[in-house]
């Protein structure tokens, strides 16, 4: 599953009036976009997130500045560096996700393919894990 968290760069557009970035649902990213929503003003030291999701995938861009994401699919962990306002990370369903080291000027949008619904959190490290070995026993015949 961590191998499904990958970078996604989109096109951009611009000239002397600056640049244009165009990301349209289950075209530059898998799904339709059902949910935009952003965070700013949170410095070095928050760590937002501390989640998974039953059904939710995101793309998250930091628009502006900079900030880390730590993925987690409860065997194997990656970090990604968003520092480029063209550049996205595609998140699938059940990956746990830390976004941390935020600069002073982050602006980190997150496109989400699901509707808001505080049931499909897991927000329990521990209950993630014990979900995760639940998943790899039901696909393992």
């Amino acid at each position: 599953m961590i191998e499904d968290c990958k970078f996604i760069e989109f096109p951009q557009k611009g000239d002397e009036r600056g640049h244009l970035v165009i990301i349209e649902g289950n075209q530059d990213i898998p799904f339709d976009i059902k949910r935009v929503f952003y965070i700013y003003g949170s410095d070095r030291e928050v760590i937002r997130g501390r989640h998974a999701n039953y059904n939710s995938e995101f793309v998250l861009i930091n628009v502006s500045g900079t900030s880390k994401v730590k993925v987690d699919d409860g065997t194997s962990q990656k970090i990604f560096n968003l520092d480029r306002p063209h550049v996205g990370i595609y998140l699938p369903k059940l990956v746990w996700k830390d976004m941390y080291d935020f600069s002073e000027d982050s602006v980190l949008l997150c496109l989400s393919s699901e509707h808001y619904d505080a049931g499909e959190y897991i927000r329990d490290y521990d209950r993630y894990l014990t979900v995760m070995k639940e998943e790899k026993h039901v696909k393992t015949p």
